[in-house]
């Protein structure tokens, strides 16, 4: 398969580091027009420039705080002029640590990061989508909405929460021929990855090899993924190729979950 998304316009959040950011390099190498939706400016400039631009495309940035919903509402508005095709939520995640001891309010942040601002952005963009009758909207969660993970409390709590969501507004947008799926990443090499090695390595007051070695067990491939490798599920997700894949969860673990 040669997967093609040339003329296609899609606005990728998070992505100036790690999945989100192998996602929208993925998209320009297929030759998609890629908006860069994250907080940091500077980062947003820099990756901006890596971005390939194959097919001559004309990429974007846009700055928004995803800790605010308003905030991200109001930069939407920059938006206002542009035919989103391809919308991929992606918002890192909650810190580490157990539900029980969680305050109530670490939930309620999440939601809004997540839930809310996720909702936000699809009836943005689902719009012009309805009226083009073609749309793709990937949701980059978490293998925890199959099995929760140790240790991610509100993590978990908060992206069971984001799948059910996700595969309500598919049954919903299915008629207008605008697919939702969700990619379930599993440990991936990224920056929060690093930080939840850290984190419990402090805790265990053992070296983080120690740790890394106790994660690495339990992935029968016996490695940490690449960002690359979900950011390939999203292309093919992205392409005519999914045309007929609503609904569901793609899980790019390594063998890690214990389900199907």
């Amino acid at each position: 398969m040669n997967i093609q998304l040339k003329g296609k316009i899609a606005l990728v959040c998070g992505s100036t580091q790690g999945i989100g950011k192998a996602i929208a390099m993925q998209f320009a190498e297929c030759g998609a027009n890629v908006i860069l939706m994250a907080r940091n400016e500077q980062k947003l400039a820099d990756t901006l420039k890596e971005l390939p631009v194959n097919e001559n495309q004309i990429h974007g940035i846009v700055s928004a705080d995803f800790s605010n919903p308003q905030n991200v509402l109001d930069t939407l508005t920059l938006l206002k002029d542009k035919q989103i095709d391809i919308l991929v939520n992606n918002t890192g995640g909650p810190a580490a640590g157990k539900a029980i001891d969680a305050d109530p309010q670490a939930f309620l942040d999440a939601f809004n990061a997540h839930l809310i601002n996720n909702q936000n952005l699809v009836r943005f963009c689902t719009k012009g989508m309805m009226e083009r009758q073609f749309g793709r909207i990937i949701n980059i969660i978490s293998t925890s909405v199959k099995v929760p993970l140790h240790n991610l409390g509100v993590s978990n709590t908060i992206r069971g929460a984001v799948g059910n969501w996700s595969k309500t507004i598919a049954n919903e947008l299915a008629p207008f021929n605008i697919t939702v799926n969700n990619i379930l990443p599993g440990a991936t090499e990224t920056e929060r990855l690093g930080s939840i090695i850290n984190n419990k390595s402090g805790k265990m007051n053992v070296d983080r090899s120690v740790v890394e070695k106790e994660m690495l067990n339990e992935i029968p491939m016996g490695r940490f993924g690449r960002p690359e490798e979900p950011a390939y599920a999203a292309a093919f997700l992205a392409s005519d190729y999914a045309a007929y894949i609503t609904g569901t969860n793609i899980v790019v673990d390594g063998g890690r979950t214990p389900c199907l």
